[in-house]
This record gives C-alpha cells, structure tokens and sequence, in this order.
C-alpha cells in the first residue's frame, strides 16, 4: 500500500491486517502537513507482525522487486489539494501523482499482481452537468490537482487495456472521519469550536459536497477483494449531499459552541456542487455507506477531543 500513513492509507491498512492480510506499507512523509500526525496514524500498525512499513519515496524503490509474491496494491499516495496545485507547486503534483502511478504501474505489468486498485476524486468531474454524478459523465476538472488526478486515470486505463493489468479505479467523494488531514475543512471547523475560535468559509457556504466517512471508503476497497473484482470505475460516496452552512450547523448542535462563522472570497478550483451516482458500487460491489454526516461528525468530534493539536 502506497500513502500507508495517510489518513485514509493508515485506516485501510489496519482494516486489511485486521482481516488477515499482510501489509507492505510505503510512505516518504512529505511535507504537505506534519510528520508528527502521520507518525500517530501508523503507531498502532507498526507493532503488528504483518505489517512491514517502508519510509521510502515511490519513485526510488525497486518496484518490480517489491512487487514480488505480492497479490494486490492499493495506491493511495497521492499529493492532496485543489488550492495549492497551482503555480510552481504543480511540478510537485505531477511528480508525485502522474510519475509515481506510472512507475507502479509500470513494474506491475511484470508481476503477478491479481488487483491494483487506485484511489482517485471526484475533483476529476470539475462542475459536472449533472448530479448525482454518473461515472460516463465526461470529466472536466477545474483545478491542476484535478487534471494531474484524471491523467492517473488515464494512465491506469492504458495499461488496462495495453497489458491487461488489474485495475479498478475508486474516484472518492470528499472523506472525512477520526485522523481526516489538518487542512481539511471539518478538522479545521471542530479544531476552532473546541477552543472557542471562529471559523473561515471559501465562499458562500452554499456549496455542497456528498461527504464520505473514511470507514465507508474502507469498505469499498475491501468489497473489491471480496468480489474479486479486477477492472472497472466507480463512485465511492454516500450519493446525497448538504452544504457547508448545515454541516457547521450541525457542528454547532453537536459541540455546544454557537461560534462565528467569516465568509471570504472562492478560491479557484474549489468546484461548487458534488453529488456521487453510486448505483453502479451498488450493483457490482455490493456497496452500502453507512454512516450519516451526523454521526460521522460526531465521530470526528470524540476523536479530536481525546487528541492534541498536532
């Protein structure tokens, strides 16, 4: 597993060595946010036995020798981020998304790998015609994160098609839960309630977002074992969506904490509508999410309460 650190990587990983897998996990701690919180989401899977954790960059590793014996890879390293893609960040996007899904894919074509399934995002729709979002819409990305995500795609398709590699793609729709990144705006939002600060919104607070807890996004991979499914593209979300302004609502109810909310300007790439189509996770994965944005919030709420401010 690549982004074996990650927030939705180390929830992944524990869910396969939970179910009896063993884990081969890679992650170069970049420097998006800090090491100390990535280091917390991996200090429970290093003291597995079958668990095998590699602090190395993607693009320095012998992959084909990695690969070996190995059955599936799940590619979830990725440089997260619509807002800070553009400018002279975008070289670091496209070293590590395109370079280092194509270098994977590249030594997969000479293993005996059975599943590759790579985590994509709904950024790849842009602001699609149409919602809920079906995986035919044509795709239209609006920011240099999106486009950089849409080429992994692509690249995934082609070797699919040119070597027969196993893959299944997942695009996610904005996954939140316990370890969710510190950029992120609801670990933003439940960090500044609970000390009492206000809160920053892009925009309007009308935008909406099909929110999708991290357990479910889980589930959707390990449903790909399970079905023993080896190609093929699908929505991983929960198909409804609220805005911004009734998620910090509900933050309100859930933390007592009636604080202000600033308004600022849009920032570009931030698409304004998303609403997963997932009857076709439904049909062949047998995908059911579980969990409501309530309770999932809530969930986030009891977890960065028992953790410090990283």
């Amino acid at each position: 597993m690549t982004g074996v650190a990650g927030f939705i990587g180390s929830h992944l990983a524990e869910e396969l060595i939970k179910r009896g897998h063993k884990v081969i996990g890679i992650d170069s701690f970049t420097d998006y946010y800090p090491r100390t919180i990535k280091e917390v989401n991996i200090r429970n899977l290093i003291k597995s036995q079958n668990f095998n954790f590699l602090e190395r960059d993607i693009l320095d590793l012998d992959l084909v020798r990695l690969m070996k014996g190995v059955d599936a890879i799940f590619h979830e390293a990725a440089q997260p981020g619509v807002r800070k893609s553009w400018g002279a960040n975008f070289s670091t996007y496209v070293r590590d998304n395109i370079l280092s899904t194509q270098a994977l894919l590249e030594a997969a074509k000479k293993s005996s790998l059975r599943y590759f399934v790579h985590a994509s995002s709904s950024s790849i729709y842009g602001n699609s015609e149409t919602y809920p979002t079906k995986e035919n819409t044509i795709p239209k990305p609006i920011s240099p994160y999106g486009v950089t995500k849409l080429a992994c795609e692509h690249l995934c398709s082609a070797y699919l098609n040119g070597f027969g590699l196993p893959v299944t793609i997942l695009r996610y729709f904005t996954v939140y839960g316990p370890r969710q990144r510190p950029d992120m705006a609801f670990n933003r939002f439940i960090q500044s309630m609970l000390i009492d600060e206000s809160i920053t919104v892009y925009g309007d607070g009308l935008q909406t977002r099909d929110f999708t807890f991290v357990s479910d996004v889980v589930e959707a991979n390990m449903l790909i074992l399970e079905n023993e499914i080896y190609d093929g593209i699908f929505n991983i979300g929960c198909g409804t969506r609220a805005t911004i302004n009734d998620v910090i609502e509900i933050l309100k109810n859930l933390t007592g904490k009636d604080i202000d909310v600033e308004h600022t300007n849009s920032e570009k790439g931030d698409m304004k509508h998303t609403c997963a189509d997932i009857t076709r996770a439904r049909r062949i994965l047998k995908f059911r999410p579980k969990i409501g944005i309530r309770e999932g919030l809530s969930r986030e709420i009891e977890w960065l309460r028992t953790h410090t401010r990283l």
